[in-house]
């Protein structure tokens, strides 16, 4: 049997407002009963009714049959005692039963799976249509003593069938809501894993690839100079060293990212500060003849910091795989017009080599992405001459 698990707090918070509704009802039904005796009798059953009516979002399918159970037996009871019923609002129910029901109903239909909503509703159905034989004749005093007074049947059937309509209706339309809702969060969800996962498919690319490029070709420097010059080869051991050791540590943050330790993209270098030392680090690292120009006149945010940092770490990368005889790249990094301004250009020439290691495709795309994200403009493509050139801007304010 299904059932929605709330918490008695959720409860409370959730159905309060039905509640105060229904004991004001039964207040006005108790107020119009005009013989104590029907009273004590009748009342019970409404009050048992009214809590289950309540209660029904815990077990919706469960509570329509006990309240069905409970109108049954209710009705019996009232039948036996000889009781006439107090002037009622449908049939020979009175209107905070008739109040309570429609709630009921609902709730079926919006919490309940489709067949069991379907179900439960017949069943309500058919026991508000039994009540109608079971109780006996209500009774209404003009003054004159207590009269007898029967249901007419098709005022009654279409006043009921109103109230139907009403609770059914009421049941599908916030079950509708509440799919559009669920519909509404699983997409936002599932955009924000796939905003987490472009984030770390870019680190990976900016960060840990350029790590593994730059042992690569240092490594097939190496190679190439081992047999000519071995202590020139073995200067190049430190830089191969220190570059697996930057991979291994840039693989240890995403995978604590992957733990849920911090989002991707957080951390690592230029998240703190000195962009213009990181930066140079970076340069530094590459191993290609860059002139380096900088020029913050404006404070730049952290999150800016690290897109300009991961934009020229991935230029320079890029540069590094694709390019032959570069004996300049250019890297201008500078806030102006409240923007950033990266540009990195190198002059390589000839026909651009295959990348060691082969090429994922994803670098343009990668930087694309951080850039637009920021609000920004990015445009890459071949000079004028030879060379490459890479443009970004990225609004401060954006």
């Amino acid at each position: 049997m299904e059932s929605t698990n709330l918490s008695w707090r959720t409860m409370v918070r959730r159905q309060w407002p039905l509640a105060c509704a229904l004991l004001i009802l039964l207040a006005l039904d108790a107020a119009s009963t005009f013989d104590l005796g029907s009273r004590s009798w009748q009342l019970p059953g409404v009050v048992v009714l009214c809590v289950i009516a309540v209660l029904t979002p815990r077990r919706p399918f469960d509570a329509a049959l006990t309240a069905a159970a409970t109108l049954v037996i209710g009705s019996a009871v009232l039948r036996l005692s000889g009781l006439g019923v107090s002037p009622p609002i449908v049939g020979k129910l009175l209107i905070t039963e008739t109040a309570a029901l429609m709630a009921l109903i609902a709730i079926l239909v919006r919490e309940a799976p489709r067949w069991r909503a379907a179900l439960g509703v017949v069943v309500l159905v058919a026991t508000i249509a039994a009540t109608t034989w079971i109780r006996p004749d209500y009774q209404i005093d003009w003054g004159e003593g207590p009269k007898t007074y029967g249901p007419e049947l098709w005022p009654n059937v279409i006043g009921g069938t109103v109230f139907l309509i009403i609770s059914v209706g009421t049941g599908l339309y916030f079950r509708s809501r509440d799919r559009e809702r669920r519909q509404s969060v699983e997409a936002e969800v599932l955009a924000a894993q796939h905003a987490e996962r472009m984030a770390l498919a870019r680190e990976l690319h900016d960060v840990v690839a350029h790590y593994v490029t730059s042992i690569v070709v240092h490594s097939q420097a190496a190679e190439a100079v081992l047999e000519l010059n071995p202590d020139a080869a073995r200067e190049v051991l430190p830089v191969i060293t220190n570059s697996g050791t930057e991979a291994l540590a840039a693989m240890r943050k995403l995978v604590g990212t992957l733990r849920g330790s911090e989002p991707a993209g957080s951390g690592s270098v230029g998240s703190t500060s000195n962009l213009a030392a990181d930066v140079r680090a970076v340069t530094e690292e590459s191993g290609l003849p860059v002139h380096l120009e900088f020029d913050r006149a404006e404070q730049v945010p952290p999150e800016f910091e690290r897109s300009v940092l991961r934009l020229v770490q991935e230029s320079l990368t890029n540069s590094r795989k694709h390019a032959t005889d570069v004996t300049r790249v250019e890297v201008s990094v500078s806030t102006r017009e409240s923007a950033v301004h990266v540009r990195v250009a190198d002059n390589g020439r000839g026909t651009r080599q295959a990348p060691v290691g082969g090429s994922g495709g994803y670098g343009l795309v990668g930087m694309r992405e951080r850039v637009e994200l920021l609000g920004g403009t990015f445009t890459a493509g071949t000079r004028s001459g030879d060379g490459w050139e890479v443009r970004a801007q990225i609004p401060i304010t954006a």
